[in-house]
């Protein structure tokens, strides 16, 4: 897939999936923004790691509606252009109905909704509004098998990942006039830095276990998915939920 000359923003993007699809875009030709939310160090490793260029590091909290209409009117002034987004940002809160207490099942779902729901829903306005008046462009939203199969130990990040998919469904239809194309890569459990402490635990091999492949996924591999929806070609896939957790879960 050949990304020459355009120009990506992707959320969350210094590190584990995030990380592999600004790897994967840089290597293909384009040139890419990486939001971070405060691990700097982190995000300028990954920016030097990145091929071509000039790329950029934008540092924000997707959480933050303010926060967002700055970050993208920092990358299009700075890029000059936008045509590809990636909403990958996303944090899962443990909350146990019968363990926490009120005020902290409260924070949870305000936290995570904000975070997960909220945050690519302003991010895909603003990107959106801006993609409308210079001639279309993409948007892949990063959800998760949790949004189908159920989180019960953190059922707001089940929540809003059912509604990022809903949502983008929403706009594929609302913007596909404006030649806006949505779609959503939906990853299992995923080989990353956040997701090793419990890979790495008694559970690692069960959750290993649950693809017939007796592995999770790499995140070159979700990365591959994200490049799909983004290319050239896919426009009729626009709407599209691809699956990419090794049928370890599989829905009707």
């Amino acid at each position: 897939m050949d990304f020459s000359g355009k120009h990506v923003f992707v959320t969350g993007g210094s590190r584990g999936i995030g990380r592999a699809v600004a790897t994967a875009f840089a290597a293909n030709g384009a040139r890419v923004a990486i939001n971070y939310l405060s691990n700097t160090d982190a995000a300028e490793k990954t920016l030097a790691s990145l091929e071509g260029g000039p790329h950029m590091i934008v540092q924000g909290d997707v959480s933050d509606p303010e926060s967002v209409r700055h970050l993208i009117e920092t990358v299009t002034d700075d890029f000059g252009a936008l045509d590809i987004v990636v909403n990958n940002a996303g944090i899962y809160v443990y909350h146990r109905l019968e363990e926490v207490v009120y005020d902290d099942w409260q924070q949870a779902w305000q936290k995570t909704l904000a975070t997960n729901l909220l945050g690519p829903a302003n991010v895909a306005y603003c990107a959106a509004r801006y993609m409308i008046e210079h001639g279309g462009g993409r948007i892949v939203n990063v959800s998760s098998r949790g949004a189908f199969r159920g989180e019960p130990e953190g059922p707001a990040y089940g929540a809003s990942k059912a509604a990022l998919n809903s949502m983008s469904q929403s706009l594929a239809q609302r913007l596909a006039p404006h030649g806006i194309f949505v779609g959503v890569v939906a990853p299992g459990f995923t080989d990353t830095d956040l997701a090793s402490r419990i890979l790495d635990g008694p559970n690692g091999d069960a959750i290993r276990a649950q693809s017939p492949l007796g592995r999770v996924a790499r995140p070159e591999e979700v990365a591959h998915a994200v490049l799909f929806l983004a290319s050239e070609g896919s426009e009729f896939s626009t709407g599209t939920i691809i699956d990419v957790n090794g049928a370890s879960y599989l829905r009707s």
